[in-house]
């Protein structure tokens, strides 16, 4: 097996660590700002919804961190929209760590804290274009539906709009 195999290897095995991040290192700043890059190869200015680092230390988001042996691997938050209505916000794997359940523990994070806080309801807005597809997937296999715009969004063939129903309404 030659080194690169083994290092291979090694990652994957890696525990994911998922933590709160305060956004404090740049670490997460940098991811971001590579993921508003990247959307510009799929979408138009006007429909890129990712918001930035600074945006995000709004008291009303709650925002995570994954890491595999202290390497900051994805990002993702929940922003609370109202007492019970929450949106996930800026989920974002780093490239060389796809597909490895990442974004899986991400989200099962952030469905954990909205059921706990008792949302109702919890939305996200992603692309529609193919490089999309795999975390459409995650997100229906999690059990959101597509819906229409929700909020402040606008109808936009550039994006796709989820909800997920998480305490029945009464």
């Amino acid at each position: 097996m030659t080194p690169s195999e083994i290092r291979h290897l090694q990652r994957i095995v890696m525990t994911i660590e998922i933590t709160h991040d305060d956004l404090s290192d740049g670490a997460i700043a940098a991811l971001l700002d590579a993921h508003r890059r990247e959307m510009h190869q799929y979408s138009p200015p006007e429909s890129i919804h990712a918001i930035d680092a600074e945006k995000l230390k709004d008291p009303a988001v709650t925002f995570w961190a994954a890491r595999m042996d202290g390497t900051l691997v994805g990002c993702g938050a929940l922003k609370e929209v109202s007492p019970k209505i929450g949106e996930v916000k800026s989920m974002k794997t780093d490239g060389n760590y796809l597909r490895k359940g990442i974004a899986a523990k991400l989200l099962a994070e952030i469905l954990a804290e909205a059921e706990k806080r008792c949302y109702a309801k919890i939305y996200l807005e992603t692309g529609s274009h193919a490089a999309f597809h795999p975390a459409i997937a995650l997100y229906e296999k999690n059990g959101f539906e597509e819906c229409g715009p929700f909020g402040d969004y606008k109808p936009d063939p550039y994006s796709r709009f989820f909800a997920k129903t998480l305490v029945s309404e009464r």
